[in-house]
């Protein structure tokens, strides 16, 4: 056995061994009683009885051993022409006196607080100041559809709102106060409070009795101390959308949190404290508040605040520019970042331009990486490209390339292995685990690991429904895929993303992967449409590179051919169009499932994380020139 085989087996036969191991580097209030709780299986519950402050340990426990000036927070702002740089001193020192006004506004334990702001570092400190108190946090992404927050307000019923005047998307200046405003109106429950950044971008009218202005607010109060709170008291409540319509809220426990997560930086990642980080996400999303906020923080690394965009703010080589000015080892960010930078300098010549010599890995994540990007990544920047995979849900990496423990060789296509502490299995429908290189839904073996979440705001029924009862003993994950001979995860595909063409069970990220090894192709995405003769077929939709010219019908016809090459004809591919832009989510999430809905005619709502609803009617027109709805 390698080292990693070791790790991740002293991992599933001692879990509590292991995991009480790693919460040693943690400073605790008091000691837990049981590192896992069992007594209310499947509900599972780790360091009962602990008591700890995530704040604390992120901040003034570093403040106390003597790293107080070192830089903990760079914040990075094209779109201003804004650098700033704050050590753990001043980040604890900040972050102390915002809390302690949210204290002198009746802000305590268990008390919600809905965050509504741009990436900013006073969004940051809002966090990091709910934890301190021991109140739980619920970020909302900022600019975010008034109706939408009106749901979350509704949900959690925070006691008080910290947002901002305006943020600022690429170009364009978005006001948030209209929509809180707006929101907050409609929503049944009325937060208390309102305390508002204005921003000088754009400012914002204050309604009496209600805002306050943040910084005024902020300079008259005494800076509050750490609260210890039970390690299974919530630390934040996170909201991703639902089938039914009503968000779902993960809750992430802290003690479990706050001792997964600096573990993942230095066993996964492979930073070490005082490294500088990055995860060009956004706090609205797990990746921004797991990987921009509390890994690198509770781990005592330099971690990065990007309020930007891969290509715009201002070229494809913005990311370069970022890496070498502030001396980045290690990138976390997702796949379709790479495409877009790709698709715009698809020959990588941007990269030339800045000294990347301390640059050392690339990781993605948040929707599955094709090979073809994962290779092109890896062929111009000239370090490991990791492809990992995890979940709002899980919080951190269900799956990965462990780097700080044994860099295993990379398969294209595959996140790696299960990190230690996952126990995964591919089933069939009937709950029967499947041979190796069989397509099955993946699931994760109960208990999951510390830092997962144990439950769903105020819907426990609505948790062990969507999440347990498919298959009792095990987390369903609602991916699609399957474990190769030597235990490699390769996620192909949502669980309703796999299609059947003819009685043929298949993947749509394996045509996907056909397609994008077309040389003039830089992004794709497969849904499958209703056939009335063979029950599904696949439709292919096509970005091509930025400045290519050639005819948009022999690109087509190649990537159709790429694919009867590669799968063959029991995949039917014969359907594929050329279009600007795919529809996403903010995160990069490619909107398959909506894709699908409209070419079947059946009625959509766009999701409320949707980037730009406009893009849903380019694929409307480009469904009809393929001659989708069908007619009945």
């Amino acid at each position: 056995m390698g080292e990693f085989d070791e790790v991740h087996a002293r991992s599933l036969r001692d879990p509590e061994g292991f995991w009480a191991e790693a919460a040693e580097a943690l400073e605790w209030e008091k000691r837990w009683d049981r590192v896992l709780d069992d007594s209310d299986a499947p509900h599972y519950r780790w360091f009962t009885g602990g008591r700890i402050n995530t704040c604390h340990n992120a901040l003034d426990r570093h403040v106390a051993a003597g790293r107080g000036e070192q830089c903990a927070l760079i914040y990075d702002s094209p779109v201003t022409n804004t650098v700033a740089r704050f050590t753990y001193r001043e980040l604890r020192d900040r972050v102390a006196e915002l809390a302690g006004a949210l204290k002198a506004r009746g802000v305590g334990v268990g008390d919600r607080v809905i965050i509504y702001m741009p990436m900013i570092p006073e969004t940051v400190m809002a966090m990091l100041a709910c934890a301190r108190l021991g109140a739980v946090h619920s970020v909302v992404f900022g600019g975010f559809a008034a109706h939408e927050l009106a749901k979350r307000i509704d949900d959690c019923a925070p006691k008080l709102v910290l947002s901002a005047s305006c943020g600022i998307e690429g170009e364009r200046v978005v006001a948030y106060k209209p929509l809180l405003d707006r929101a907050i109106e409609e929503a049944r429950h009325k937060p208390e409070s309102c305390l508002i950044f204005r921003r000088p971008q754009q400012d914002c009218s204050l309604q009496p009795g209600r805002d306050e202005d943040w910084m005024e607010a902020v300079s008259g109060s005494p800076p509050a101390d750490c609260v210890a709170i039970a390690a299974t008291d919530p630390l934040y409540i996170l909201y991703t959308s639902g089938t039914t319509g009503q968000p779902k809220g993960i809750v992430r426990d802290t003690g479990g949190h706050a001792v997964a997560l600096p573990w993942s930086m230095k066993n996964i990642y492979n930073i070490e404290p005082g490294e500088v980080y990055w995860s060009a996400s956004d706090v609205g999303w797990v990746v921004g508040h797991s990987y921009i906020v509390y890994a690198p923080l509770l781990h005592g690394a330099t971690t990065v605040l990007y309020e930007g965009k891969p290509v715009g703010t201002p070229d494809a080589g913005a990311f370069w520019r970022v890496i070498a000015q502030h001396g980045v080892v290690t990138l976390f960010t997702a796949p379709t970042a790479f495409r877009a930078i790709r698709q715009q300098d698809p020959r990588g010549e941007l990269i030339a331009k800045h000294d990347l010599s301390r640059f050392r890995a690339l990781f993605l994540a948040g929707e599955r990486c094709d090979p073809d990007t994962l290779l092109w990544a890896q062929d111009k920047l000239q370090v490991p490209v990791i492809d990992h995979w995890w979940q709002t849900e899980t919080g951190w990496p269900i799956a990965a390339n462990c780097m700080g423990i044994e860099a295993l060789p990379v398969k294209p296509g595959s996140p790696t292995r299960a990190v230690p502490g996952w126990d995964l299995r591919v089933l069939d429908p009937e709950g029967k685990e499947v041979a190796a290189n069989t397509i099955g839904a993946i699931v994760g073996k109960l208990p999951l690991p510390p830092g997962t979440f144990p439950t769903l705001w105020n819907a426990r029924e609505r948790f062990e429904q969507t999440y347990l009862s498919t298959y009792p003993g095990f987390y369903q994950t609602g991916d699609a895929g399957y474990l190769d001979e030597d235990g490699y995860v390769f996620v192909m595909a949502r669980t309703d993303d796999i299609i059947n063409v003819a009685g043929h069970r298949l993947s749509t990220g394996a045509i996907e992967e056909a397609l994008a090894t077309h040389p003039d192709v830089a992004e794709c995405a497969v849904i499958g449409v209703h056939d009335s003769l063979k029950g599904q077929l696949p439709v292919g939709f096509l970005v091509l590179n930025a400045g290519c010219d050639r005819p948009e019908e022999e690109i087509v016809t190649e990537a159709i051919k790429l694919v009867r090459e590669q799968i063959g004809p029991v995949a039917a591919f014969k359907s594929a169009t050329v279009v600007q832009r795919l529809p996403k989510t903010r995160s990069g999430k490619i909107l398959r499932a909506t894709m699908r809905k409209i070419a079947d005619a059946e009625t959509y709502t766009p999701p409320a994380t949707i980037d730009d609803p406009a893009i849903l009617g380019e694929i409307e027109v480009a469904l009809q020139t393929l001659g989708y709805p069908q007619k009945s």
